[in-house]
């Protein structure tokens, strides 16, 4: 996680030289600095050298080997990268896939240089980010697996969402840090034993809203 307002490095992932060419620039271009340290091809140039380092991984979901790179964003999310997916791919199953897997956002190509360097910047903060397409994939999102949350625990979760500590929860609630942090082990426990873990704020936010038990308009 990078400081607030420090510069944002990242490590991009893009089978196509005129879309790394594309996306540098666009960067180049923010008022906050944030500097690509390695790009290419392949996944392993988030796994070593400069790129085992930065603050966000931009991942394109299908490279040139023609499959969605499930089984790589599965391993980055377990090194506890935070990766933000661009990708041609516009399907609702490839969005909430992504985000099952743990990834910090999933953004289409066509929502383009602001939703990408604003979705960039969030994940270095690990604040929540919904682009527009994501939105409307979590809006139609009919699959199985939604846990089953007590009202306490939903009350818990959109204070958290709302508030900058689980202090500002606690206070707000009458409730102690402790008891916080207790209703959010069990939400991310019921979520993992729904084989949808969400280990970060962001990841909660993103099945909170998938799930329907709170809205973009109460974050």
């Amino acid at each position: 996680m990078a400081e607030a307002g420090a510069p944002v490095t990242v490590a991009l992932v893009d089978d196509h030289p005129v879309v790394l060419a594309g996306i540098e620039s666009w960067y180049a271009a923010s008022e906050r600095p944030i500097t690509v340290v390695a790009k290419g091809p392949d996944t392993a140039l988030a796994l070593t050298g400069p790129g085992s380092a930065a603050d966000v991984v931009v991942l394109d979901l299908q490279l040139s080997r023609g499959a969605p790179v499930y089984p790589e964003l599965k391993q980055l999310v377990a090194m506890e990268r935070q990766v933000v997916v661009y990708t041609m791919q516009e399907s609702q199953e490839a969005a909430l896939t992504c985000l099952d897997l743990g990834a910090f956002t999933f953004l289409t190509k066509a929502e383009g240089e602001s939703h990408l360097v604003a979705a960039t910047l969030a994940a270095a903060d690990c604040r929540p980010y919904t682009p527009p397409a994501l939105a409307g994939a979590f809006g139609s999102d009919a699959r199985l697996g939604r846990p089953s949350l007590a009202p306490r625990e939903v009350e818990v979760l959109l204070e958290w969402f709302q508030s900058e500590s689980k202090a500002m929860v606690g206070f707000s609630l009458g409730i102690s840090v402790r008891t916080v942090n207790t209703y959010l082990d069990r939400v991310r426990i019921k979520y993992a034993n729904a084989g949808r873990p969400a280990p970060t704020k962001a990841n909660l936010v993103a099945r909170a809203i998938q799930d329907g038990w709170v809205s973009l308009d109460e974050l």
